[in-house]
């Protein structure tokens, strides 16, 4: 019997923990990046007053490690990903998200705290900043690439709604995995066919 012939969508620089994993599990891997992720800026982010900063993406991690003034008080991230993104440069999640939504962040803060900073995608959701009354920094922004042809495959990993988008716009129509509630509805929107939603969960739990 042949392995599952899975498509990656991630940028490649980002792609090889995936894809190892994918790899180690006896799947075929193709990859094709649909997205790319572009720094907006090498300005300082001032998280100098804040009392937490909160991340809800590797890339919203990285940004925030590379271009902030100041240790934060304390950091929150939207899953584990995300924390070992913090990790990778040295930085400490004090609070991890149970589900790994804006949603599931918001709710996971017991007392919150009085003054919060959102890094994040250009574009983002503005659940978590006004739920949570944050100022809101644009870091990065993901653009969506153009392909002409996809390679062939039994299944697609679509990781965010900007890749679901993509795959749609490069005549994906196959079966496809799409990682959390936003990212269903864009490919859905583009008439794709079959697809399931993963709702990746761990313990809430403050960092050790």
């Amino acid at each position: 019997m042949s392995a599952l012939k899975v498509l990656v969508t991630r940028p490649r620089e980002q792609a090889e923990p995936l894809v190892d994993a994918l790899r180690a599990r006896d799947f075929e891997v193709v990859e094709q990046p649909l997205i790319a992720v572009e720094p907006l800026s090498d300005e300082q982010i001032d998280v100098r007053g804040y009392d937490c900063v909160v991340v809800t993406s590797a890339n919203g991690a990285r940004e925030l490690a590379r271009r902030m003034n100041a240790q934060p008080a304390l950091i929150a991230a939207v899953g584990p990903g995300t924390a070992d993104a913090l990790a990778e440069q040295g930085l400490r999640a004090d609070l991890v998200a149970d589900v790994h939504t804006q949603e599931g962040l918001v709710a996971a803060f017991g007392e919150r705290p009085q003054r919060i900073l959102f890094v994040g995608a250009e574009g983002a959701r503005g659940h978590l900043a006004d739920e949570l009354t944050a100022d809101f920094v644009a870091a990065y922004r993901t653009v969506e690439l153009d392909v002409d042809e996809l390679p062939e495959a039994d299944l697609a990993l679509l990781m965010s709604p900007s890749a679901a988008r993509a795959y749609a716009r490069a005549g994906g129509r196959g079966p496809a995995l799409s990682l959390g509630p936003q990212t269903t509805p864009s490919r859905r929107t583009r008439r794709s066919s079959t697809s399931r939603t993963a709702f990746p969960r761990r313990a809430c739990s403050r960092a050790p």
